[in-house]
């Protein structure tokens, strides 16, 4: 059975996305991706937040693309239906695709996760075109080339072994692979690459600069198809009655795009939808404390930008560069906002700086009051008092 050739699990996933009562036809992505397809520009990441609906793309990109079943009835009547190229890539492609999050069961060093990828690839390639089976090749490349055909790459979670500090001494290995798997190489048609840690940030020189890459503060294509625009969310809401849009707005409003166009956190409105009740769905996951301790360790720059955010002013500042997530040691008030947005904690938009939402303005304020934050913990105590004296 194959493990990332052609495999029906985009089909299922997407399946099961669109018949849920709270589905939104984000399908109009793929009349983008299909002007991609075999171009120059066919090398695609989109680095965004947890949470903002990047795995459900990519299982919908598999589903259209992928030739191993009748995706037709699935598509049908959603927006990408009406498109003149719809029917032109519809199931026509071979599709690899790789979930890098995926651990060897087998052990636990660098070697054993980068052989289960190649692995995968290696015994399904072989499986689907059997004349190759008792062949030598010296590398996934060679074998990739020597089917004459093209193939459609989906990776999801790209930066997984960055993320969570796994083979740090192998991570510019990994990089050089899929430099190698992926550059210039005739058999693919069209890659397309999801994380959250942009690519620019750790793959220095040429390794994957074949890449166009999309982040939270620089997309200008697809930034409507991450996150529910309001027309999108006032439409989920007339599904149901037990939430007004008001409610949905005043929790979990708060992300802008480019055009000034309210953005929101997907997951956040329908699980409210689904309960009938606003609460904060955010996780406090170890990257909402990882950017917490970059407050603490610059606390002196950014002490009363945090009383100003927690009170909802909002905070000045040009950050042109998002590669400074996931550094260990920012020192400037930039690097650890520009890591902050990376992560979805706060929105910019026209060089203002804010916490989006009631959602995430409630962790704030939880993270914050912990006495372990120091003097900023004792100024949001009184903030009030301290804006009346710094502002008026």
């Amino acid at each position: 059975m194959a493990v990332c050739l052609n495999t029906e699990s985009a089909y299922r996933f997407f399946d099961i996305l669109v018949h849920d009562q709270f589905f939104v036809d984000k399908t109009g992505m793929i009349e983008i991706m299909n002007t991609r397809i075999n171009a120059m520009n066919r090398y695609i990441c989109i680095t965004k937040p947890r949470r903002f609906g990047k795995t459900s793309v990519l299982n919908m990109l598999g589903a259209y693309y992928g030739r191993a079943y009748d995706s037709s009835g699935l598509f049908e009547g959603l927006n990408i239906s009406k498109s003149a190229s719809y029917g032109v890539h519809l199931n026509r492609y071979q599709v690899i695709q790789l979930s890098l999050h995926h651990l060897p069961d087998s052990g636990s060093a660098y070697e054993d996760y980068i052989s289960l990828i190649k692995d995968s690839i290696a015994d399904d390639i072989r499986e689907a075109y059997p004349h190759l089976q008792n062949k030598k090749f010296r590398s996934i490349t060679e074998l990739l080339a020597a089917t004459k055909d093209q193939f459609i790459f989906m990776i999801d979670e790209w930066d997984y072994i960055f993320s969570h500090g796994l083979y740090q001494e192998h991570q510019s290995d990994y990089l050089e692979f899929l430099r190698n798997l992926l550059k210039d190489q005739p058999y693919v048609a069209l890659a397309y690459m999801t994380g959250v840690l942009p690519v620019k940030k750790y793959s220095t020189g040429s390794a994957l600069n074949m890449f166009k890459e999309y982040t939270m503060l620089r997309d200008p294509f697809f930034e409507a198809y991450f996150g529910f625009t309001e027309q999108e969310v006032q439409a989920l809401c007339e599904k149901q009655s037990a939430l007004t849009m008001e409610e949905i707005r005043d929790w979990y409003n708060g992300y802008q795009m480019k055009n000034g166009e309210r953005l929101y956190n997907p997951r956040s409105v329908v699980c409210a939808l689904e309960d009938g009740v606003c609460q904060s769905y955010w996780t406090r996951t170890g990257k909402m404390d990882e950017v917490l301790f970059f407050l603490k360790y610059n606390i002196g720059e950014v002490r009363d930008d945090a009383v100003k955010m927690v009170n909802e002013i909002s905070v000045r500042l040009d950050i042109e560069e998002e590669y400074c997530a996931g550094q260990e040691s920012p020192k400037y008030r930039e690097e650890i906002y520009s890591a902050m947005i990376v992560y979805g904690l706060l929105s910019y938009h026209d060089g203002s700086l804010k916490i989006p939402n009631k959602e995430l303005m409630l962790e704030f304020q939880k993270a914050l009051r912990d006495d372990d934050f120091g003097c900023v913990a004792e100024l949001v105590r009184n903030s009030h008092e301290v804006l009346h004296i710094s502002f008026s």
